[in-house]
């Protein structure tokens, strides 16, 4: 469904994610904010929102709610290989490809903006610092990419669970989606393992050893993290590479 307006307090989530690379003037964010507006897709839970091989001719900005990028076999088995949070751009340069080389589906109900290559391309071309915000996401985006093919090949089950931890908690703190020590975590058991490309039963096994060392405590869709030091400890996690320039 298209065509729902948005609120100045739903575009905010976009503003803070592009201001944690670049500052950004109240002009540039207003006509951000103004091209949104009047182009906005809501999606509910499991709806697929992009496939693989459809035409990549719209930029996305997730407002509300949790998506996954993902890959699959043709005997069905499912790789995630990111997470699409509140405040992405599923991607800021995609229209320069023809066709679309992962899906990306809603983990939970969602809404995001939804614009063409030629509105999209206007906002670039009035405000360099707008530009450069997209390109450092874009290079960020990169950047977590590299940072899982680390966790999936060299990393073992304990960190590799717990650095997507780390970095969820980081991700969401940087568009004040974080209260306190807690945040929502929308994630079955069954998309953990295949983000995480473990069984079930060792994602199980795992996530009880994190809970026993107090690391985390998972309850009621929400994470908690009582010591983030120590899971960034445990997880050997360096927010460097999501290239904030900032966060409040």
């Amino acid at each position: 469904m298209s065509g729902r307006g948005i609120s100045a307090a739903t575009a905010d989530v976009v503003l803070r994610r592009l201001r944690a690379f670049r500052a950004i003037s109240e002009e540039a964010a207003a006509k951000l904010e103004q091209a949104m507006r009047g182009h906005v897709v809501v999606a509910s839970a499991g709806q697929e929102l992009a496939t693989e091989g459809d035409a990549a001719a719209t930029i996305r900005m997730m407002l509300t709610g949790w998506a996954v990028r993902y890959k699959t076999l043709e005997d069905g088995r499912r790789q995630i290989v990111n997470l699409v949070l509140p405040g992405d751009t599923c991607d800021a340069q995609i229209y320069l490809v023809k066709r679309l080389d992962h899906s990306i589906a809603a983990l939970t109900p969602v809404s995001y903006a939804e614009l063409d290559r030629e509105r999209f391309e206007s906002l670039m071309v009035g405000d360099r610092t707008l530009a450069e915000a997209f390109w450092c996401e874009t290079l960020s985006n990169a950047a977590i990419q590299r940072e899982w093919t680390l966790n999936l090949g060299r990393r073992d089950a304990y960190e590799r669970v717990a650095h997507l931890f780390c970095e969820v908690v980081t991700r969401l703190r940087a568009v004040g989606l974080v209260d306190g020590d807690s945040c929502k975590f929308p994630i079955t058991q069954i998309d953990l393992a295949d983000a995480t490309g473990l069984s079930v039963v060792h994602l199980n096994r795992t996530l009880q050893e994190l809970r026993s060392a107090d690391l985390i405590v998972l309850r009621d869709r929400t994470l908690t993290v009582p010591d983030f030091d120590a899971l960034m400890g445990a997880a050997m996690f360096d927010p460097d590479y999501l290239h904030y320039a900032s966060v409040d």
